[in-house]
């Protein structure tokens, strides 16, 4: 079974961590293994909360490149043990990762939730499907303002999670908008409160 450190301690990576003195807690987990091969529970409904998320993707002569995805929550679909599926939205034409996946299939998908400081790393490999429009509209968000031009299917290899260290706490406008009117409610019924009080 492939896990996630199979994939990312290349040679080079473990030359890293031994100079860094890191290697002998990497060796252990490595000797563990890691259940981190398929979309369980937990991280189908991770991925179910997210808005955003980036898609790394390199052409054939290893040039990276990451784009950002966003869409409503559940625009990233979970369809199997292994696989996830998004709409590709038209944006601004350029096809990087479209053209990068038709000659070099390797891609990650790094989530972020920065409300609750958290964040997932999924490798694996990545195809765009451009002549199944069945296939897209079952991935549209519904009532989602976007042209959907394609699919792109994500099967996975392996995931892990990150520690929150460095992620800065974030939260969504409507979030905020939320707390602000929560606030104002607050105010008022002290305010009332005060005012009862001070009558008696």
């Amino acid at each position: 079974m492939t896990t996630w450190m199979d994939l990312a301690f290349s040679p080079a990576v473990k030359a890293a961590q031994t100079r860094r003195g890191s290697r002998p807690g990497y060796a252990r987990m490595e000797e563990k293994g890691s259940d981190r091969t398929y979309v369980d529970e937990s991280l189908a409904a991770f991925i179910a909360e997210q808005r955003s998320f980036y898609l790394a993707t390199a052409s054939s002569a290893g040039q990276p490149y990451i784009q950002h995805r966003g869409g409503p929550p559940g625009f990233l679909h979970v369809l199997g043990k292994n696989k996830l599926a998004f709409a590709d939205f038209t944006g601004n034409r350029q096809y990087i990762s479209t053209g990068n996946l038709a000659e070099n299939p390797n891609a990650m998908i790094f989530l972020m939730d920065y409300r609750a400081r958290r964040r997932v790393k999924i490798w694996g490999t990545a195809r765009v499907v451009e002549d199944d429009p069945a296939l897209v509209e079952r991935l549209f968000p519904e009532g989602y303002q976007a042209r959907g031009e394609a699919a792109v299917v994500f099967t996975v290899a392996a995931w892990d999670l990150n520690c929150p260290q460095h992620i800065p706490q974030m939260l969504f406008a409507e979030d905020v908008e939320a707390l602000a009117a929560r606030i104002s409610e607050l105010e008022a019924e002290n305010a009332r409160l005060r005012c009862e009080l001070k009558a008696q």
